[in-house]
């Protein structure tokens, strides 16, 4: 034990993080006051339990397009890009007035001639950050006329440093260990999966970016039915927060996870310090040990 005078070292004086993913309905409402009245309920109850840190669903809003029920193809996420603006302002706004560090999932976002499919952090200072997918699937190609973008970089937050990869762009192992290089220590996963195999596919990626990069991961997806709209039928989720592999932490490196397919949460304190430690002194040490002299890793800039 440290005595009275030792001055530990910056990563070990840092407490506990309270991080959340939110296992949200996919019915729960089709008009955006009730949705955003909902919105306001959940971030109180986390806040209630102590949350710093939260991470909502990929398209957590997509039932607002039951209002626009006829909509179809790239006509329907043009319609659904008419909410980015006033659910990001209440994101922001419930991420100041709860205290809590908000992840919106993620909305999509007309740029340029582009549509994207945009994640932020809402810091409850009031800033804001974003992250965009970078990786598309056909489906969200072919039918809704999505793109990827072409950023990717860490943010500080006032509870540690903080990546975000959307769904899909979790299965490419490339991009957590560019963010780990820049200091990644809790990666945020917002998805959406339809069946079991889907959801599997994010799951077994996300519990290895943590051992790989030594880092927490938290997996947020939707659950249940949305009747009536097009290409927007069912969701498998069983939303989770992993730790990396070694001795202090828990035996199959599952920090905490919701009940599969049931409307809750999935809380648990991150120790960045103990993070810090097996970094630096765990059975294996994947960040030390890389053989940099046989490969590296490097982002192409795009202009």
């Amino acid at each position: 034990m440290p005595g009275p005078e030792t001055v530990l070292p910056l990563a070990q004086q840092r407490r506990p993080v309270r991080v959340a993913t939110v296992q949200w309905a996919l019915g729960q409402s089709s008009e955006l006051p009730a949705l955003l009245e909902a919105l306001e309920h959940t971030v109180a109850t986390l806040a209630g339990y102590g949350v710093e840190l939260a991470v909502f669903p990929e398209f957590f809003h997509v039932n607002l397009l039951k209002g626009a029920r006829f909509a179809q193809g790239p006509a329907q996420m043009r319609k659904l890009a008419e909410y980015t603006e006033p659910l990001l302002a209440a994101f922001s706004r419930l991420a100041q007035r709860y205290r809590v560090n908000l992840c919106p999932g993620s909305l999509p976002l007309e740029e340029g001639g582009r549509m994207l499919n945009m994640s932020w952090l809402c810091h409850r200072d009031g800033s804001q950050d974003r992250q965009p997918k970078l990786h598309i699937t056909p489906n969200e190609r072919e039918v809704w006329g999505l793109e990827g973008g072409n950023s990717l970089r860490v943010f500080d937050s006032d509870v540690g440093r903080v990546g975000i990869l959307v769904c899909y762009d979790v299965e490419f192992p490339e991009l957590p260990r560019l963010l780990r290089e820049q200091g990644l220590e809790i990666l945020l996963v917002p998805f959406w999966t339809d069946t079991r195999h889907g959801y599997l596919r994010v799951r077994l990626c996300a519990q290895a970016r943590a051992v790989e990069n030594e880092c927490y991961v938290a997996i947020a997806g939707g659950v249940g039915l949305l009747r009536g709209v097009d290409n927007v039928d069912t969701q498998y989720s069983q939303s989770a927060i992993f730790s990396p592999a070694d001795l202090p932490f828990p035996p199959d490196a599952v920090l905490a996870q919701a009940d599969a397919n049931i409307e809750s949460f999935a809380i648990a304190d991150l120790d960045l310090a103990r993070l810090a430690q097996l970094r630096e002194a765990g059975a294996v040490r994947n960040g030390q040990d890389r053989r940099r002299d046989l490969y590296q890793l490097s982002w192409t800039a795009i202009r």
